[in-house]
């Protein structure tokens, strides 16, 4: 193939050397998950999304969102809101939190967040989508970054004002999602309008959609001329597309997909940073829907799966995967 290479790139200071990031998914990019898939090549992690009011009323469910560990740098920190001096305070007061970049997110598709105006309900009102993201630049230090779609429907496009807005505002990065709010995540993700928010800024420009192999990040980078790629559930149960695309765009070579096996051993080595992060109750039932997620499209996986919703232990889980891979007389050994 003729090699299409990502450079490095510089968001307000921050050096990503491979910027193939995760994208921030609400119940799925937990610390655990993070650390898995940097440990496989990620460039850039996220965290899920932190709600500004919840930061201001000291909620404890956010706390552990913003957990993150010395191995996950660089590593941005989301927060969600609707109201500028709001915004701005809170960043401040999280400033000091081992984070490396603060990411706003204009795009989430959510109705209980779109209803009270935030996430990609910002995408309607350019204008306090701005006022935010200058309150919270002049509030911080680090590098301020906006995530968003293409736009709130089909009849609203404006990613391109959006991207004005941000890098007028201060934004030092923008990611775009290629569908529309209305879209959720159905359809198929217009890289187009990445190439037209590409060409319209020039501050850096993450693509997110529809990447689920090296061969996807390829074309991406090739159609739309972006700085970077932002992999969300293309990574759902695939740490490995990290990995894959590293390996494919240094070689031209795909890797074999991922062998039953290596399939148990992940599982199980998530499943042990989850209890450790989670405890084992909360642990194993956060597994359940990525034991789904690694498993699809394997031998008999959809008994796998149902069984899996069963277990409660990690005993059980080892004792489950066993009967599913393991040949008796000749067990696995899981080094993980």
């Amino acid at each position: 193939m003729d090699k299409v290479l990502l450079k490095p790139v510089s968001v307000g200071g921050v050096t990503v050397d491979f910027p193939v990031t995760l994208a921030p998914m609400a119940g799925v990019s937990d610390q655990p998950f993070r650390r898995i898939c940097k440990a496989q090549g990620c460039g850039l992690l996220c965290t899920e999304m932190v709600s500004a009011k919840a930061l201001y009323y000291n909620n404890k469910n956010t706390f552990p969102l913003m957990a993150i560990e010395s191995d996950e740098h660089p590593i941005a920190l989301q927060i969600f809101g609707s109201e500028p001096e709001l915004m701005g305070e809170m960043a401040a007061k999280i400033e000091a939190l081992p984070f490396d970049i603060l990411d706003i997110n204009m795009g989430c598709p959510v109705p209980k967040v779109v209803n009270n105006g935030e996430g990609s309900a910002l995408m309607k009102d350019p204008l306090l989508a701005g006022r935010i993201i200058e309150s919270i630049v002049r509030s911080i230090k680090k590098p301020v970054t906006v995530k968003f779609r293409k736009g709130f429907d089909m009849s609203n496009v404006n990613a391109v004002e959006m991207a004005h807005v941000a890098q007028e505002s201060g934004a030092s990065a923008v990611a775009v999602h290629g569908r529309t709010r209305s879209q959720y995540y159905s359809g198929k993700a217009d890289w187009d309008i990445i190439r037209q928010v590409k060409q319209a800024v020039s501050i850096p420009v993450f693509g997110n959609g529809d990447i689920v192999s090296p061969k996807d990040a390829q074309a991406m980078v090739e159609q739309t001329g972006c700085d970077g790629i932002m992999i969300g559930r293309g990574a759902q149960g695939n740490p490995w597309i990290f990995s894959g695309i590293r390996h494919y765009f240094n070689t031209g070579e795909i890797l074999p997909k991922p062998s039953v096996e290596e399939v148990a051993a992940m599982i199980l080595k998530h499943s042990r940073m989850e209890i450790q992060f989670k405890g084992e109750f909360h642990g194993i039932r956060e597994m359940r829907k990525h034991i789904g997620w690694y498993t699809a499209g394997y031998p008999d996986s959809a008994r796998l799966r149902r069984q899996a919703n069963q277990v409660e232990t990690l005993d059980e889980l080892k004792r489950l995967l066993d009967e599913y891979i393991v040949d008796r007389e000749n067990p696995i050994r899981y080094n993980t």
